[in-house]
């Protein structure tokens, strides 16, 4: 842990305590304080004993050491554009713990993320957008007219992590952050599947561009230049235009707009208005042709009738990409960290009782650190 002087550790305490949405006087009283006494900590007036540390740390559901580790610096430049007294929405208050949370797993030496910052460059214009979306599905190995699924598994292998939290409706979207290492995005997944997909492709965009910070709220809607070039990258990325093109043609001549539309919104796993969108962007409909797309309904028929995907169940509920639960799980076997953190770094989705033995300890091992 790093030295930190009183008036930093106040100004940490202060930083998780408004992240919380405590006032002074609720922090106080859940741990036994006068609320003068969290005024002069947080100016750093008054010198903070470890037991009331420990108190604090408990009553704000942090873990100690995060008052003395540094900040990710992307949090940090976000909070400084934003201003200190200005109270994170639920989403930055997930993100920052995102934030603790995988780099605390990482700093154990348990998970090693590649970062895309500045390997790719903000593009200028909807050919640009295309074009990018052509060399992540190559680099991603992804087949040129394929559907690209599993998007969590895919982009970790890219360095961002994608999670998702059912955060409720009039939420954002998602919201993206660098870390010294890789990236973490959330996905609300109070959302049908077609959003959360597009959702996740658009934050891969900001990702790869390296913007460190960002929160965005109903991915696809009008919004200026450079969120509509990644809007378009978005599209282009679940929907390569080639094949998206010759199957449009080829179902929309035998069956028809409707049926051409459900097929290939299941195929591709995406919304009615994302592939409408698409369509228009590779012109191969009209205005007329794009709202009757828009105005699709699949029903359980067609489900049926054109064997259209079922499941919806990527980014559905609380979920974590495979390769940070694996290293939460191989950090219980090393005994880095105990059941009690591993099942609160996982988010209850694995019981206490489901984890990993310790690994046995080498009766021998005892004499490296002794001889």
């Amino acid at each position: 842990m790093a030295t930190v002087t009183p008036q930093q550790l106040g100004e940490r305490i202060q930083e998780q305590r408004i992240r919380r949405g405590f006032s002074q006087s609720e922090l106080a009283d859940l741990v036994s304080l006068e609320r003068s006494v969290i005024s002069k900590l947080e100016s750093g007036q008054r010198r903070v004993s470890a037991l009331e540390l420990s108190d604090i740390a408990e009553a704000l559901s942090v873990r100690m050491a995060v008052f003395f580790e540094e900040p990710t610096p992307a949090l940090v430049a976000h909070r400084s554009s934003q201003g200190l007294d200005t109270a994170d929405t639920t989403i930055d208050a997930l993100l920052a713990d995102l934030a603790d949370e995988v780099e605390f797993v990482q700093s154990l030496g348990a998970l090693t993320l590649p970062s895309a910052e500045g390997h790719w460059p903000v593009p200028s214009s909807r050919k640009d957008a295309e074009q990018l979306a052509v060399q992540v599905r190559s680099q991603l190995g992804v087949e040129p007219g394929a559907p690209l699924l599993d998007l969590p598994r895919r982009f970790a292998e890219l360095g961002l992590l994608v999670m998702s939290r059912d955060l409720g409706q009039d939420v954002a979207d998602a919201g993206t952050i660098l870390l010294r290492q890789g990236g973490v995005t959330l996905v609300n997944s109070g959302m049908k599947l077609g959003r959360r997909r597009l959702a996740a492709a658009h934050e891969l965009g900001h990702y790869l561009v390296g913007d460190q910070y960002t929160v965005d709220y109903r991915v696809s809607e009008g919004r200026g230049d450079v969120e509509s070039r990644l809007d378009a990258f978005a599209r282009a990325l679940l929907l390569p235009a080639a094949s998206v093109t010759s199957d449009w043609k080829r179902l929309a001549e035998r069956s028809g707009v409707r049926a051409a539309a459900v097929i290939l919104a299941s195929r591709y796993r995406v919304d009615m208005s994302t592939l409408a969108r698409r369509l228009s962007d590779v012109e191969i409909v009209d205005s007329s042709e794009a709202a009757q797309v828009r105005n699709t309904v699949t029903t359980r028929t067609d489900m049926i009738e054109y064997d259209a995907f079922l499941a919806d169940d990527e980014l559905a509920g609380t979920t974590q990409p495979a390769i940070f639960q694996r290293a939460v799980l191989r950090l219980v076997r090393d005994q880095k960290i105990s059941p009690e953190r591993a099942v609160q770094l996982l988010w209850d989705l694995v019981d206490q009782s489901e984890l990993p033995a310790p690994a046995q300890r080498d009766e021998n091992e005892i004499w490296r650190f002794t001889s």
